[in-house]
C-alpha cells in the first residue's frame, strides 16, 4: 500500500520536469516574428524616406535648375525686343524719305488743279432764282443759285451776257415745270442739271454749256 503514494510523486515530478521544456521553446518561438517585422520594416525604409523626400526634392530642381532658366530666357527674350524697337525709327526712315519725295508729284496736282479753276473761270451765275412749283397752287416754291460751265474756255460767259433775257426765261421755265413730287425724287437734282443744260444749249443753237453746279438748292 505504501508504494502507490511514491509512483504519484514521480509522476508529478515527470510532469515537472517537463513543464520546462514547453516553456523554454515559447520565447525562441516568439523572438522569430519580431525578427520579421523588423527586417520588413528595414526594407521598405528607402522607399517611405523617398516618398518623403520627393517634394522637398521637386522644389530644389524648380528653385535652383528650372525658375534660374527661365528668367535668363526672358531676360534674353526682353533684351531681343528692346534692340528690335530701338533699330524700329531706322526702319522707317526710308519711308518717311519715300514720302518727301512724293511731294513734288502732289504740288504738280495742286498746279493742274489750279490750271483747271482757272480754265472754269469762264461761267455764268444765276443768283437767287425762286419759282412756284408746279401743282402746288403757289403754296410751294423753289430758290436757287448755281453756275453754268461752258465746253471751251472763254464761250460761256459772253454768249450768255447776249443772250441774257433769253436764258434767264429758259431757266424760269425749266425749274417752274418741276413739281414737289419731282424734287423728291432720288438724283433730282442730276436730273434738273440734264434739263438746264439740254434747254440752254437748245435756245443758244450750240452746244455750249457743259455742266450746272448749285449752290443753293431750298425747296418751301
Amino acid at each position: 500500500m505504501a508504494e502507490k503514494p511514491d509512483a504519484k510523486a514521480k509522476d508529478k515530478e515527470a510532469a515537472g520536469a517537463a513543464a520546462p521544456e514547453k516553456s523554454g521553446s515559447t520565447p525562441a518561438e516568439a523572438a522569430a516574428p519580431a525578427k520579421a517585422k523588423g527586417g520588413a520594416l528595414k526594407a521598405w525604409l528607402p522607399v517611405i524616406l523617398a516618398i518623403v523626400a520627393a517634394p522637398a526634392l521637386c522644389w530644389a530642381v524648380a528653385e535652383f535648375v528650372l525658375l534660374p532658366k527661365l528668367q535668363a530666357k526672358l531676360a534674353a527674350l526682353s533684351t531681343a525686343e528692346g534692340a528690335a524697337d530701338h533699330a524700329a525709327p531706322g526702319d522707317k526712315k526710308p519711308a518717311a524719305h519715300g514720302e518727301k519725295d512724293k511731294k513734288p508729284e502732289a504740288h504738280g496736282k495742286k498746279e493742274g488743279h489750279g490750271k483747271e479753276e482757272a480754265g472754269a473761270g469762264d461761267t455764268y451765275g444765276f443768283t437767287n432764282v425762286v419759282v412756284n412749283l408746279s401743282g402746288t397752287m403757289g403754296t410751294r416754291y423753289l430758290k436757287t443759285s448755281f453756275v453754268v460751265t461752258g465746253l471751251k474756255p472763254d464761250t460761256i460767259k459772253p454768249a450768255f451776257e447776249e443772250n441774257k433775257d433769253k436764258l434767264t426765261d429758259v431757266t424760269l421755265g425749266v425749274l417752274s415745270s418741276l413739281s414737289l413730287s419731282d424734287l423728291e425724287e432720288p438724283g433730282a437734282k442730276n436730273v434738273l442739271r440734264e434739263k438746264l443744260i439740254t434747254a440752254y444749249n437748245q435756245a443758244l443753237g450750240s452746244r455750249v454749256a457743259e455742266q450746272v453746279y448749285f449752290s443753293d438748292f431750298v425747296v418751301q
